[in-house]
């Protein structure tokens, strides 16, 4: 092992040198996960527990390190239950890294490229949401491009139809039993409808947001390739949501660009300043 560097006693090499970056990028994700959430409240709660077992431990309190032993001894079954969202974030980010991303080892398949033509015609989206805004008729629209959006339509009833605005429209009238939860797209197909989805623990979201734009949040936190469109009740407002990140008050031709940039590949929204972050509070 070649020797970089020494520290008094301690000899720093390359290795330690890596070893250093990749436990920094982890912690580094583990805050991005955490950031704004009741999990960070959760983990520093845990972590005082830990702390002061070392601290009874080294006094010599023999009873106070029996209990809390006993509860550090179940600690990382403790962590599994209580960050299982968070973990699960944290694994598809490092699955969402490698070279199966896109799919770009398969994509030159002949079955593959009957996949890609199948693009999602936004024209019948536009013109459903149009209806809704106008007759303030609440909506919950997934836009999803992985095979993971199967988890949250099987929470909801299976339709695979082809998408139509009357379709849309009738699925979320107020009189529908279908109404009251998301509609789940992938391709140009509505998988199904009626679907639970995650609500997002941010406690920073703004409270003129009700539970459909916090359910968008939630699911666009937890699976970042998706996109949702919410249709408000109270206010007719279109917004859509990507990677927890809420662009709001759309209009019809934003909406439009908005959706054929997402589908087209292209949904950095980064530098985009009329994107409103859902940690705002000046809405």
């Amino acid at each position: 092992m070649q020797l970089l560097f020494s520290i008094g006693f301690l000899d720093i090499s390359w290795v330690d040198i890596i070893d250093i970056g990749l436990v920094s990028y982890l912690l580094y994700q583990l805050y991005k996960l955490m950031k704004g959430s009741v999990a960070i409240k959760i983990f520093l709660g845990f972590l005082s527990i830990y702390l002061s077992y070392l601290i009874v431990k080294a006094a010599n309190m023999e009873l106070l390190t029996e209990i809390l032993g006993k509860f550090m001894s179940v600690g990382v079954i403790a962590l599994l239950i209580l960050f299982q969202q968070e973990i699960r974030k944290f694994l598809l980010i490092i699955g969402k890294t490698t070279a199966f991303r896109n799919d770009s080892l398969f994509r030159s398949f002949p079955w593959r490229k009957e996949q890609n033509e199948r693009q999602v015609n936004v024209t019948p989206i536009v013109e459903a949401a149009k209806t809704m805004a106008g007759s303030h008729t609440g909506a919950l629209i997934v836009f999803g491009k992985e095979s993971e959006m199967k988890f949250y339509a099987e929470s909801g009833d299976e339709i695979d139809a082809v998408i139509s605005k009357r379709l849309l429209i009738s699925i979320f009238n107020k009189y529908s039993p279908l109404h009251d939860g998301a509609v789940i797209i992938c391709r140009n197909r509505i998988k199904a409808a009626r679907c639970i989805l995650p609500v997002s623990e941010n406690e920073n979201i703004p409270a003129a947001f009700g539970l459909r734009h916090r359910a968008a949040v939630g699911l666009t936190e937890a699976v970042e390739d998706t996109m949702v469109m919410v249709v408000s009740e109270e206010t007719g407002q279109i917004s859509l949501v990507k990677s927890g990140q809420l662009m709001h008050n759309l209009s019809l031709q934003e909406l439009r660009a908005r959706l054929n940039q997402y589908l087209s590949g292209d949904t950095d929204w980064a530098d985009d300043k009329t994107v409103v972050e859902a940690k705002l509070e000046q809405i």
